[in-house]
């Protein structure tokens, strides 16, 4: 049994996003959910709620057990970038690049 969350369109980078995600990486699903409340990156709180939608589904469509959940699979892709230009000295102008990303995580109880 797999349950499946998609976040799209995180308005955090990758590389950001990531360095959270890989903390929780294989953790059982009630570990992963305190070490979410307690980190102090940006991305911890929507993929604390990610988490919890992905528990939800496993409950719901599965009748799965909470105990035994285990974040299966847990990856970052980036996402679309919005571009900006910022003035820069002698006339020119510099590229923003503001990233975003999309999140999928896989509970499973095996």
């Amino acid at each position: 049994m797999e349950a499946k969350a998609v976040l799209r369109f995180l308005r955090i980078s990758p590389t950001k996003t990531r360095m959270v995600t890989n903390m929780i990486k294989g953790k059982y699903v009630s570990e992963a959910l305190a070490l979410l409340k307690f980190t102090e990156k940006g991305a911890g709180t929507p993929i604390y709620k990610l988490l919890n939608s992905a528990i939800t589904n496993a409950e719901n469509n599965f009748n799965a057990d909470i105990d035994d959940l285990r974040i299966k699979n847990i990856f970052v892709d980036e996402g679309p970038m919005l571009k900006r230009y910022r003035p820069a000295a002698m006339g020119r102008a510099t590229r923003i690049r503001k990233r975003t990303s999309h999140v999928t995580i896989i509970v499973s109880n095996e």
